[in-house]
């Protein structure tokens, strides 16, 4: 099997496409968690119960869950750029329909947020695997993964404040905005980055299913597949809930509970990172990740006994450690499946296992908030996140020994 053709002379550095990469990334990523972000205020503007919004987060993921399966094709077809600005602008109508005070606006409005934001990581993987050595692609791709808690960090940062200012509609529209900004900045980078397309590429219905049997087919795309489930469920706990759950049960203010989940989307953004290093230059990518999975189980039970009299410090540490490992192992994963999709198919490879990441955040934001309402506590539900984090250390575990066999020599 052959590789795709590069970029086209004289396109961008692998940097540039790194930077580019990253800003759609944080882009798409603010806009899923602009609602979150203030969602005691949006649910008293409906007229609805808060711990609804881990509904809108299954909507928004069920969306990105199918979109994410075409994304390859799609890739292939108009290239990375161009598919990265049509999510762009699908997040934008979905945040105007948000700003509609009427429920079934907001969900169909999860709905179009979703379908933007699921082909961007297929597209920018396209990009990043033509552009990155094999030796730097852990570290190039929790870089680039940092875009998703940057855009988390902004959402937490600026969006409260924007909802005091001129109100949660108005929120919602300065945010679709800066969606529709970022689409046209990004449109003299199509001719040099998309040079790779092909104009010719079917859009059957096989391509649905093409990256999930590749997955199934594969044991290890398989296993880290499953993972990726049980980790993004907790990782949409936390960024969802993190707000409510401060302000309704430590009594913190919006903005001191929107600076808190600010502080664990920067963990986030160093922890990607970091975490890509130590894959590179250390543990390795499973054992890596096999830390952050005892890490997240470690977070989840201290996040949960957060207490209102407890220093600032204190409680922005714990939510920094939860931050660091729940929303820190995405770049290693991503790259881990990179180098292990066949040659010329890392965007379907990352299509496919994105679906059952996806489907982790579609059953676990709504698993989350029914747990809060039937335990009358958002702590029993955040002690709760360690039960997912248990099963993938023990899915990491028995692949290691299951590698460590295979490795060995026939006797």
């Amino acid at each position: 099997m052959t590789s795709p053709p590069g970029p086209a002379p004289g396109a961008p550095s692998g940097w540039w496409s790194l930077g580019i990469t990253t800003a759609i990334q944080a882009m798409v990523s603010m806009a899923l968690l602009t609602l979150p972000a203030m969602a005691p205020t949006v649910a008293r503007g409906l007229g609805v119960p808060a711990a609804l919004v881990g509904v809108y987060v299954g909507l928004c993921y069920l969306a990105a869950m199918l979109s994410s399966l075409v994304g390859g094709t799609l890739v292939r077809r108009w290239g990375a750029i161009r598919v990265s600005q049509v999510g762009l602008l699908c997040c934008t109508v979905g945040l105007l329909l948000c700003a509609l005070p009427w429920w079934p606006a907001v969900a169909l409005g999860a709905l179009f947020i979703g379908a933007g934001y699921g082909p961007i990581t297929p597209a920018s993987s396209h990009l990043l695997v033509l552009t990155t050595p094999a030796h730097r692609m852990a570290l190039v791709f929790s870089v680039k993964q940092t875009g998703v808690p940057a855009g988390g960090m902004l959402a937490g940062a600026l969006v409260p404040g924007l909802s005091l200012w001129v109100g949660w509609q108005g929120a919602l529209a300065v945010v679709a905005a800066a969606c529709l900004l970022c689409a046209v900045a990004s449109q003299p980078l199509r001719a040099p980055l998309d040079a790779d397309r092909q104009p010719d590429q079917p859009l059957a219905l096989a391509a649905l299913f093409k990256p999930v049997g590749m997955v199934l087919g594969h044991r290890s795309l398989a296993v880290l597949a499953a993972c990726s489930f049980l980790f993004s469920a907790v990782q949409v706990s936390v960024t969802a809930y993190m707000v409510t759950y401060l302000h309704e049960s430590l009594g913190m203010t919006l903005l001191a509970a929107g600076v808190a989940l600010s502080v664990s989307q920067l963990a986030g953004v160093v922890g990607r990172i970091a975490w890509g290093a130590v894959a590179d230059r250390g543990l390795g990518p499973r054992n890596t990740l096999i830390l952050l999975a005892t890490l997240m189980i470690v977070g989840s039970v201290l996040t949960a006994g957060l207490q209102p009299a407890w220093p600032t410090a204190l409680i922005w540490a714990v939510v920094a450690l939860l931050g660091a490992s729940a929303i820190g192992w995405n770049g290693v994963y991503l790259a881990t499946v990179a180098r292990q999709a066949p040659p010329g198919q890392a965007s379907t490879a990352t299509g496919g296992t994105l679906m059952f990441t996806f489907m982790g955040v579609v059953c676990g934001s709504p698993a989350f908030g029914a747990l809060a309402s039937a335990s009358g506590s958002y702590r029993v539900a955040f002690a709760a996140l360690a039960a997912p984090a248990m099963l993938a250390l023990a899915l990491l575990a028995w692949r290691a020994v299951q590698a460590s066999r295979e490795a060995q020599p026939a006797r």
